[in-house]
């Protein structure tokens, strides 16, 4: 982070500045709890040139989650080789590297803050751009989950089965930044192992899931991640 240095930029190169120090301060702390005058501070500048860039901090906020959900959502994209589990686990583990890494500023995000009343004052996690960007790094999980399993359109149990992980992966995600209690590489196989757990109970239900997940099954070698969750079922009933 750039902190007490001064330097001429062009607008485009000083906004891109002014979003990289708040994201690195929205990743320490809540971003409600972050002043337009630390921001100004670190990143070397006058708290008036801030509002030159940004009309206040609610539209900063705005222009740093904008660039954050890009980058959670890209986080899910994966080359379509080789079996489902491990690609599910590079995904999640990319998906736990964001976490990590801005852990309060995505705590605040996905729990929102307080309900607003009329002219009271406004949450920046509750603002509407706020929603409509985590809705929509959803609907980017949601399509990338489905374009793995080879769906375009999915049966509603299918359908339930996908949307539940991605609400599961956050919740978690969630729980974890709460004293991270659970070694992250082992976090990771849970949620890989929760999706064929879903799965499974979606394929109990519906023929259309049991045939993709007897292809997925056929296609997991003996030391993915599905497999691995099968054999630790199978020793629970022996």
């Amino acid at each position: 982070m750039t902190t007490g240095v001064r330097r001429r930029m062009g607008v485009e190169e000083r906004r891109r500045q002014l979003i990289d120090v708040a994201l690195e301060l929205f990743s320490r702390r809540s971003p409600d709890e972050v002043s337009i005058d630390e921001i100004a501070s670190a990143a070397g500048i006058s708290r008036p040139l801030v509002y030159h860039y940004f009309p206040g901090k609610l539209s900063l906020y705005e222009a740093a989650l904008q660039r954050a959900s890009s980058d959670l959502a890209a986080r899910f994209a994966e080359p379509r080789e080789g079996p489902l589990g491990a690609r599910l686990l590079r995904v999640t583990g990319r998906y736990l590297d964001f976490v990590d890494e801005h852990g309060p500023g995505f705590s605040a995000l996905m729990r929102g803050g307080p309900a607003v009343s009329a002219g009271g004052p406004c949450s920046l996690s509750t603002a509407p751009a706020a929603n409509a960007l985590v809705d929509s790094v959803r609907q980017a999980a949601y399509v990338q989950l489905l374009s793995h399993l080879g769906v375009t359109e999915p049966s509603a149990r299918l359908d339930l089965v996908v949307r539940s992980w991605i609400s599961l992966a956050e919740s978690t995600a969630l729980i974890w930044l709460d004293g991270r209690r659970i070694p992250r590489a082992e976090l990771e196989v849970q949620l890989v192992h929760d999706f064929a757990a879903l799965l499974a109970v979606g394929a109990a239900h519906d023929e259309e899931t049991a045939a993709l997940l007897r292809g997925i099954l056929r296609d997991e070698p003996a030391d993915g991640p599905f497999t691995d969750l099968a054999g630790r079922l199978t020793g629970l009933t022996s």
